[in-house]
């Protein structure tokens, strides 16, 4: 009996979740390649996390690059841009995706009314994004000279630091980072506290700078500006593991707004008391809230920390394991700005290989029902993974989608009744080769 391949039409466009760095490169590089982008955004405005950094390493202005690119994806034609807007429910398989929009966009100062819609394409790519992570130790939100690194960087930028010459800055690393919660490095907080620490030498060069951390991560060619930092006088201090520094207020009568960090330096192997006027707390990245949810409508895993997981990091490390779903920027793990740019560009890249094709022919191994002996038990649906199988309310029997199928032939091995057979696997053809063996 002949395996067919079935021929399935692909549709000529893809849904972006996500308006972010990650989420906006690759809608404006779907655009480019002539195919429709739904891009679709929780938050109000486009930019996500890029709108918290106001400039690189290197000096660039962030600010302005992401007005740019949030102007060409508002006017590039074939992206249509969905603001206050979630994705509820996702169906369909490879190239034929359908997709359910919850638009709660306000216009005018008026709450509008909740639009609901759906849209057909072919591919997903996901760009959730991340969020910076919220302290509740050093005082944070209980003092107004403790902030994240991300806030102390729009005072920086705002004019609004140095108030006045000679200040103490003490910055803490690994906060929300690398503890027993969450175990992983957040890879872009030393280069922030460099960055920051930079900055406040180029304000004030007589300023006293202490950058408190367990292991410092400039990595590539981020090590040249580790380098300066220590060469303009800003002083690393490395603490032990599991002896996190300890912030508190002054008691020495001058000023109420004083701080003093306590550290242990394991170079001097002493206790040390670090005067400070402002805390900066280098917060770790964490997943976006939606993670979970959005994971069970794609049915694609989350890693251990509540991250996407990716089919293979070496051999596919921007495909899910789900055909046709793609994945980039901060969605995945924390990684720097070239990273996201990069990663969204390699999402596209491997999209525009299904939707270019126009067609997409299915595997010739599918499973097969045989109606005269399924009772419509369901145990065939529960066990499928890939949401191949359902049961026809009309005559009560599992019904196999082609295009889902994967040939796994799981749903054949949970049927009792032997309604399920696999396309070249048949009982017949293994009974014929145990025949021709014995």
């Amino acid at each position: 009996e002949p395996l067919e391949r079935l021929p399935i039409e692909v549709k000529r466009s893809g849904l972006v979740i996500g308006g972010g760095l990650a989420g906006m490169i690759a809608a404006l590089d779907l655009a480019e390649q002539g195919f429709q982008a739904y891009l679709v955004e929780a938050g109000p405005q486009l930019g996500g996390h890029l709108r918290k950094i106001r400039f690189t390493l290197a000096g660039d202005d962030v600010q302005a690059y992401l007005q740019d690119l949030i102007g060409r994806v508002i006017a590039n034609p074939l992206i249509e841009v969905h603001t206050s807007s979630e994705v509820r429910e996702i169906s369909g398989y490879l190239g034929n995706f359908r997709s359910r929009i919850v638009d709660r966009s306000r216009g005018n100062g008026e709450v509008g009314s909740i639009r609901e819609f759906e849209v057909e394409h072919g591919v997903v790519i996901v760009a959730t994004g991340a969020a910076e992570y919220k302290p509740s130790n050093y005082l944070y939100r209980e003092h107004p000279g403790v902030v994240t690194q991300a806030e102390f960087e729009e005072q920086l930028a705002s004019g609004a630091f140095p108030k006045r010459r000679g200040k103490s800055v003490v910055m803490i690393q690994c906060v929300g980072s690398r503890d027993d919660e969450r175990n992983y490095c957040s890879r872009v907080c030393c280069s922030e506290a460099v960055k920051n620490a930079l900055r406040i030498k180029d304000a004030d060069p007589d300023a006293s700078v202490y950058i408190l951390y367990r292991d410092v991560r400039t990595y590539g060619v981020r090590e040249a500006y580790f380098e300066e930092a220590r060469r303009r006088g800003v002083m690393f201090v490395r603490y032990p593991e599991g002896q996190a520094p300890v912030v508190s207020r002054a008691e020495d009568g001058v000023s109420e707004e004083r701080l003093v960090v306590e550290v242990t330096d394991t170079l001097l192997d002493e206790r040390l008391a670090i005067p400070a006027d402002l805390v900066a707390l280098s917060a770790g990245i964490v997943p976006n809230e939606r993670n979970k949810e959005i994971a069970q409508m794609l049915k694609v895993p989350l890693d251990d920390n509540g991250f996407f997981l990716e089919a293979h990091m070496k051999l596919r490390p921007v495909d899910f394991a789900t055909e046709g779903v793609f994945l980039a920027g901060l969605a995945h793990s924390p990684k720097t700005i070239d990273e996201t740019i990069a990663q969204a560009h390699a999402a596209v890249a491997r999209a525009c290989t299904v939707l270019a094709s126009g067609t997409i022919t299915t595997e010739g191994i599918k499973s097969e029902v045989i109606k005269t002996r399924c009772t419509g038990c369901g145990l065939c649906v529960e066990a499928c993974q890939y949401k191949a199988l359902e049961i026809d309310p009309k005559d009560n029997v599992a019904k196999v989608n082609a295009a889902l199928c994967k040939g796994c032939g799981l749903c054949a091995a949970t049927c009792r009744c032997g309604a399920i057979t696999l396309k070249g696997f048949t009982e017949e053809e293994i009974l014929a080769e145990v025949n021709a063996l014995c």
